[in-house]
C-alpha cells in the first residue's frame, strides 16, 4: 500500500501529467524585386477574301453562261470573283437573291517596320517602353522599395513569410 500511495496523493491534488512534445520550427523570409521594359512589338493577322451567293428562285451567271456561277481571279493573293448577274426563275413569282463580298488583304513580302501600317486589315503595333525613374530595391533587412517608370514598364515587389512546424 505505501507504493502506491505517492500516486493516489498525486491523484488527489488533481495534477495532471502530459508528455513532454518536441517540434522543429523552420521560419524563411523572402523579399524580391522584378522590373521590366517592354520591348517594341507588331502583331498582324491577314484578312482572307470571302464570297458567297444565295439564291431562291433565280438563276445566277457571270454573263458568259448561264445558270454558273464565276470562278473569279485571284492576284497577289486576293480573290476578284467577277460580276454576277441574277436572273428570276418564273416572273410574277417570289424570289430571293444575296451577294457577299469581303475583300482579302494583299500579301506583304516586306514586312513593316514598327510604327508603320502595314497593309494588313488587322494590326496591333506598339512602342518601346520607356524606363524613366524605373527602379528597385531590396534591402539587407527585408525592405522593399518600387519606383515606377514610364509607359510600358513593369515593377513588382514581393515580400513571402513562412513557417513550418514538424
Amino acid at each position: 500500500m505505501q507504493r502506491f500511495l505517492p500516486f493516489v496523493i498525486l491523484l488527489m491534488t488533481g495534477a495532471v501529467v502530459t508528455p513532454v512534445a518536441k517540434a522543429d520550427i523552420t521560419s524563411r523570409m523572402t523579399s524580391s524585386v522584378q522590373l521590366s521594359v517592354n520591348a517594341a512589338a507588331t502583331q498582324m493577322s491577314r484578312i482572307g477574301s470571302s464570297f458567297s451567293i444565295t439564291g431562291n428562285n433565280v438563276d445566277t451567271t457571270d454573263g458568259t453562261t448561264a445558270s454558273t456561277i464565276s470562278a473569279g481571279t485571284i492576284t497577289s493573293g486576293v480573290y476578284n470573283p467577277g460580276t454576277i448577274a441574277a436572273t428570276q426563275d418564273d416572273p410574277g413569282e417570289s424570289f430571293s437573291f444575296t451577294q457577299a463580298f469581303t475583300q482579302g488583304d494583299t500579301i506583304d513580302t516586306t514586312g513593316p517596320d514598327i510604327g508603320d501600317v502595314s497593309p494588313y486589315g488587322s494590326q496591333l503595333s506598339t512602342a518601346t517602353g520607356v524606363a524613366g525613374s524605373l527602379a528597385g530595391t531590396v534591402t539587407s533587412q527585408g525592405a522593399l522599395t518600387v519606383t515606377a517608370g514610364g509607359a510600358g514598364t513593369s515593377a513588382t515587389g514581393q515580400f513571402v513569410t513562412e513557417l513550418q512546424i514538424n
